[in-house]
């Protein structure tokens, strides 16, 4: 099996001793006799976008060109999202084990579609996402761990689902981020955690390539620059992504409630633009797959329900989550995507960097190791 960012947190707690943690990426190759490890995720920071992020990035320029770290290629989990993946690696296990398999879901049972980064307690952390996360086999095992985050983020259902276990450490905008992390790291042994969205943030807003995405990976590299030079020696630097991403052009857009023809027979309207979970109305599953395999021909795959889980994308799927993927299920493929303009947030459209899918662009993502 291809190396994941499930491996990620298992390999961290086998580098802190932990028993039964296994490094199945071999990280202790490269960093051994560690008392502490800091664990990154720069959202959106794709493998494919590593030699175009470069020419902003001296860091990464240098872990490119073999002088500094240890690169290796992961796979993200689909979908290629970041609810989906921040409990993958939390929890190390597939999607379809912990149960949050999209951006936005629907409530079995309801019409109601939840979005995981607006959940709060509704429906409760623990029943809609029951896996114990790595978070809280650390802190079993003796292992303090601290979790670095933005302070909108406490609170939140998915903060919740994927954090549990760990001391929360929240952070003002405007802070020095990396000196918060630095003193956490410095403070005691142990497993730190740190998260920026800033890359991830431009490209959805103004592109992967603007102007903008440019400076945000100018700011994340000095953010790993800092990190990297306040490392102990007894320390290991992790870093990793979430998913990868591209640009949809104007011309590769579909919004399925401006074709009739798509909204017939479907009664609500899930997941994101690049993976669309359509569930239907009573008795009309076989007529929505038949109609959008017709209308979206070349431009995405369109399974049924069972025939998505047999691919295997999700993982083995817990049948208690299965209600949650739509009867038909919309995956696209190359630069194409389905916006739902009557059920979504105006903004959604607007947006030019999109992921979720399964090309290799979406979900290769890398791993960085520094050793102090």
């Amino acid at each position: 099996m291809a190396a994941s960012i499930r491996d990620v947190l298992p390999a961290a707690a086998a580098l802190l001793g932990v028993s039964g943690a296994v490094d199945k990426l071999g990280i202790a190759d490269r960093a051994c006799r560690v008392d502490r490890v800091l664990v990154i995720l720069v959202d959106g920071l794709g493998w494919h976008l590593l030699p175009e992020l470069a020419c902003d990035a001296p860091l990464l320029a240098a872990v490119l060109n073999g002088s500094a770290g240890r690169l290796s290629q992961l796979g993200c989990a689909f979908p290629s999202t970041t609810p989906t993946n921040l409990v993958s690696l939390t929890t190390g296990a597939e999607p379809g084990e912990h149960g949050i398999l999209g951006f936005t879901l629907n409530i079995p049972g309801t019409d109601k579609v939840l979005n995981h980064i607006r959940w709060r307690d509704d429906p409760p952390h623990t029943r809609w996402q029951p896996l114990p996360t790595w978070f809280e086999r650390l802190t079993r095992a003796g292992v303090e761990v601290r979790a670095v985050l933005p302070e909108w983020f406490l609170g939140s259902g998915l903060t919740a689902a994927a954090y549990r276990g760990a001391q929360l450490r929240p952070t003002r905008h405007g802070q020095d981020y990396a000196g918060q992390i630095a003193v956490e790291l410095a403070a005691a042994p142990g497993l730190v955690y740190g998260y920026t969205a800033e890359l991830d943030t431009a490209a959805h807003l103004f592109g992967i390539g603007s102007e903008q995405w440019h400076a945000a990976a100018s700011n994340v590299d000095n953010l790993l620059t800092r990190l990297v030079e306040a490392l102990p020696t007894n320390a290991a630097l992790l870093v990793t992504a979430d998913h990868g991403g591209l640009n949809v052009p104007a011309g590769a857009r579909i919004d399925l409630d401006a074709d009739p023809r798509l909204t017939a027979g479907v009664r609500v309207v899930a997941g994101e633009p690049r993976v669309r979970y359509l569930h239907t109305q009573l008795g009309a599953a076989a007529d929505v797959l038949a109609t959008w395999r017709e209308r979206l021909t070349c431009r995405a795959d369109v399974h049924s329900r069972q025939e998505a889980v047999a691919t295997g994308l999700f993982g083995a799927v817990n049948p208690r989550h299965l209600p949650r993927i739509g009867d038909v299920v919309v995956i696209c493929r190359g630069d194409t995507a389905v916006l739902a303009t009557g059920h979504e947030p105006p903004e959604a459209a607007r947006l030019i960097g999109f992921h979720g899918a399964a090309t290799a662009a979406e979900m290769a993502i890398p791993l960085i190791v520094f050793a102090g």
